[in-house]
């Protein structure tokens, strides 16, 4: 029998474990405190579990329709309306997936093609980039400016060319917590203007934002909404994580190609849990209590560990922190989030897996969507480092 290489049959060949099981499994054989892969620690809600029980009682266990069950996307129709004043069409413009990351690379593997280029602002999330080689693209990774992670819209026009196919944004950004204001959406709207640049916007954390700003979302911009993907995620609204529960917006014409693809990669999603979802999402109050609920969880983090060594700038949005180690060791930051799993027994992420280049400034990210005890745990290991 023949031996193949990696390089014989693998479309990523330089791909390796991701992060984030790497650093949750040392975490679990070190049984230190897990704040590097973005999970709470608290339970679901007991009335959404409730309502995915009684959805199994009821008899909604088989294939739900591809394009979702439409009592939940007439519900996020009404949901989106109520938060950014523009109707999405249940029937032709909104798709239920198996969580955010499915519709990323659904939305990717259904318009990129061989030698087009994606605009990606790094750090990014590691699903971009990979999805895009995957379908024979390309990324052109913008880095965004420290320490507030800003981005350089002069650099972004520089990049767009006659190939430039897709740009992603991310807010609020996963993993630095900064979030995209007014202005810069309206840039981006007269960037691409003239184009036919196709606008993929995860907004997974659009109701984990703090200090009373608005999420702006693609939607509220006429000039976005009209090409723009948008991307939701039920996992990280309702901390359900495991579900895999996502869904997507996008005009009608961008919604037809997407649903080609989908219906060969997942074809439909969880049936029951639609259900529940449907029902829960008509009580705005379990989603627009979440800022105030998160803000409270990353108050008490920072007061926590205001007397670290660690330098801080809070979180805007997310359910993450990024603290600098710049004061404290000359360690590369993937040797140093191993050090401390190991001998201090509290996990976090290296900001440097989120570039291509691996640019390390020196700073870990931490969730903090923990309950408190595990919270005050944390910041008592990291106040004696």
């Amino acid at each position: 029998m023949p031996v193949y290489s990696q390089q014989m049959f693998s479309k990523l060949p330089n791909a390796t474990t991701s992060i984030f099981a790497i650093m949750s499994g040392l975490a679990n054989k070190e049984k230190a405190i897990n704040l590097s892969q973005g999970f709470p620690n608290f339970p679901v809600a007991k009335e959404l579990t409730g309502l995915v029980c009684k959805a199994m009682i009821d008899g909604f266990n088989q294939y739900a329709p591809m394009q979702g069950i439409i009592e939940l996307r007439e519900a996020i129709s009404e949901k989106v309306f109520s938060l950014y004043n523009i109707h999405y069409n249940p029937e032709t413009e909104i798709n239920i997936t198996a969580g955010a990351t499915q519709a990323i690379y659904t939305i990717i593997s259904a318009f990129i093609q061989k030698d087009d280029e994606v605009i990606i602002f790094a750090p990014a999330y590691d699903c971009y980039d990979p999805a895009v080689k995957l379908n024979g693209g390309k990324t052109i990774e913008i880095e965004l400016e420290a320490p507030d992670f800003a981005v350089d819209w002069n650099r972004v026009k520089a990049s767009i060319n006659d190939k430039t196919k897709m740009i992603i944004i991310n807010t609020p950004h996963n993993p630095s917590g900064t979030v995209l204001s007014e202005k810069d959406m309206k840039t981006l709207a007269l960037l691409v203007k003239e184009t036919n640049i196709i606008i993929l916007s995860d907004e997974v954390y659009e109701h984990i934002i703090f200090d009373k700003v608005k999420h702006q979302s693609a939607a509220l911009f006429n000039d976005l909404a009209n090409r723009t993907f948008i991307v939701a995620s039920f996992g990280k609204t309702f901390h359900a994580t495991g579900w895999k529960m996502g869904y997507c917006l996008a005009p009608a014409e961008l919604m037809v190609a997407f649903r080609k693809t989908h219906q060969f990669n997942v074809f439909s999603v969880n049936h029951p849990m639609q259900k529940a979802l449907a029902t829960y999402i008509k009580t705005p109050n379990n989603y627009l209590k979440l800022p105030d609920f998160y803000q409270a969880k990353r108050d008490f983090f920072l007061d926590a560990i205001k007397d670290s060594r660690f330098s801080i700038i809070p979180s805007k949005g997310t359910y993450f922190q990024l603290l600098g180690y710049e004061n404290i060791s000359d360690e590369s930051d993937v040797n140093f989030a191993i050090r401390l799993t190991k001998e201090n027994k509290i996990a976090s992420i290296p900001i440097s897996v989120f570039y291509n280049n691996k640019i390390d400034k020196k700073v870990l990210r931490f969730c903090f969507s923990k309950n408190e005890d595990t919270l005050l745990q944390a910041a008592e290991i990291l106040n004696t480092i």
